[in-house]
């Protein structure tokens, strides 16, 4: 379980109150289509969708997240057992009917965003007061990504998202497989040094807690929890770039090490990069590694 994460929903005082649910469902979802970037990585497409299927359904958000995966937004105000089975049902939908996906993809954000859509890591999430202990064991069973939020109001303008369980859709031993195998292919590539490096910086980012995926995309491989907080580029000549969510203005710039990269493009999300030599460079970067996984 990760740790609450509290967002301000004015600009007024804190209130010192009891936390409390909403008082129906869609003031829970319009707060957070209104900030779903800030507060779940996840950029807003559409409210309320209809599918065309058979059944039928009414999808209450669609978004992409940080690294163009496609995102299903369930919402419930207390505690619902069929919330995540309501999901799945529409994320059926959404892999098989991927050009309206598509469609609104391209019409909010462009032909580049829409071609960059990636249909091997498609995500729910579901926002809800609370969750039984069954709900966190069905989604180990189930080979998809979900993420299952527990909301809290704190007062009239501040609202707290806690994640209960995160999972990637595929077990702790098939992921340690397939880490292994990443590593050996890379080390066939790159070969060397900085190919052992970068499986020691995999190792150390998805040791960092529970409930972390990583997603490979050609140009970097993204470590998220709710939202991404890592991004490791593949190595280059000399060295390894990984770009964190730490704020640069929050810590101690070396060169060589770190560098303030906001507002300059770069591949992956994060202001601040971290540029890894050595396996010493690593141990140094370690503390950013930990407060870029505290922030997100």
């Amino acid at each position: 379980m990760s740790g609450l994460k509290l967002f301000h929903t004015t600009n007024s005082g804190v209130t010192e109150v009891p936390p409390r649910l909403a008082e129906v469902e869609a003031d829970v979802q319009d707060l957070i289509e209104a900030h779903m970037e800030t507060m779940l990585g996840v950029r807003f497409l559409a409210s309320e969708y209809v599918i065309d299927c058979v059944d039928g359904g009414r999808i209450d958000s669609l978004g992409v997240d940080e690294n163009f995966a496609p995102v299903v937004v369930e919402y419930k105000r207390g505690t619902d057992a069929g919330v995540i089975n309501q999901g799945l049902y529409y994320m059926a939908w959404l892999m098989a009917d991927k050009d309206a996906f598509r469609n609104l993809v391209r019409d909010r954000f462009g032909a580049s965003a829409a071609s960059q859509i990636l249909w091997s890591a498609p995500r729910l999430i579901c926002v809800a007061g609370d969750f039984t202990r069954y709900d966190a064991h069905a989604v180990s069973e189930h080979r998809r990504s979900i993420d299952l939020v527990r909301y809290r109001y704190f007062g009239n303008d501040l609202i707290g998202l806690e994640t209960v369980a995160s999972v990637n859709g595929h077990s702790a031993t098939g992921r340690r497989i397939r880490r292994r195998g990443a590593g050996a292919r890379s080390a066939c590539v790159q070969g060397g040094a900085l190919a052992e490096l970068a499986e020691a910086v995999d190792e150390v980012l998805l040791g960092l807690g529970e409930g972390i995926t990583r997603v490979q995309r050609k140009q970097y491989a993204a470590y998220q929890r709710l939202r991404n907080f890592a991004c490791v580029c593949p190595p280059q000549q000399t060295k390894l770039l990984v770009y964190l969510k730490a704020d640069p203005k929050a810590v101690d710039i070396v060169p060589g090490l770190t560098r303030d990269v906001t507002g300059l493009g770069h591949h992956g999300t994060g202001d601040l990069e971290v540029q890894l030599r050595t396996e010493r460079d690593l141990e140094r970067a370690q503390d950013l590694f930990r407060l870029s996984y505290a922030a997100a």
